[in-house]
């Protein structure tokens, strides 16, 4: 239901475009990593996705789980909450190895949080949490990196700033960006920080190719 929703909403908020490096969406099986801009960002790439035959599960902030509604939904198919800095948050990477053996697809954002900045400027992505590391040596499921550029044009700055953005992107159909780059796997001999270092690189050039495709303002470095 949620990338269904997401596929449906999207374009009523702005004109998503997609690009691949090697022509497809990603296999099953596969842990998929976006850059995280915005509120508005999952939606988009979930639609990206389905677009390309991929429902995955997806690893959220545990607050969603207590909007109404919404929660339910989440649990109902299958989708992960994350508590962070807290004792649980291994839980969500055991749920998620458990969704990869069985075949399933996981969408998760390994920079945690949205940035604190203001305007709607892209930038790279933030240095990445170690789960991913973790989530793909235990597993060895091929990791692919989804850029994403556009979201902030929907939804940023403050709460005031982003309700306005959301009520007049209908009007406005800001260009929406997404970019799956090509899958890479984990060498067991990398280290943590050699294997982070090849996962943010390849997460970086996926939003780079996305965020030219977009023609935006960027952002020289990540704050």
């Amino acid at each position: 239901m949620l990338s269904r929703l997401a596929d449906a909403l999207v374009p009523v908020f702005g004109r998503l475009g997609i690009t691949t490096e090697t022509g497809s969406g990603p296999i099953a099986g596969s842990i998929i990593i976006a850059n995280h801009t915005s509120l508005s960002d999952p939606a988009i790439v979930l639609a990206a996705l389905r677009r390309l035959g991929t429902e995955p599960i997806v690893l959220a902030a545990a607050g969603l789980w207590r909007v109404p509604l919404l929660g339910r939904a989440l649990t109902r198919e299958g989708h992960i909450p994350v508590h962070r800095h807290d004792p649980r948050a291994a839980q969500a990477l055991r749920e998620a190895q458990a969704a990869l053996t069985a075949g399933r697809s996981v969408l998760l954002y390994p920079e945690g949080g949205i940035p604190h900045r203001k305007g709607v400027r892209e930038a790279p992505p933030r240095p990445f949490h170690p789960g991913l590391f973790h989530l793909a040596r235990a597993t060895g499921a091929p990791i692919v990196p989804v850029g994403q550029a556009g979201a902030r044009a929907l939804a940023s700055g403050s709460s005031v700033e982003q309700v306005a953005r959301l009520l007049t992107a209908p009007l406005r159909r800001p260009r929406l960006r997404v970019h799956v780059g090509a899958p890479l796997r984990l060498d067991s001999e990398q280290t943590r920080a050699q294997a982070l270092a090849m996962t943010h690189s390849a997460l970086t050039r996926a939003w780079h190719t996305a965020a030219r495709q977009l023609g935006a303002p960027v952002i020289s470095t990540a704050r």
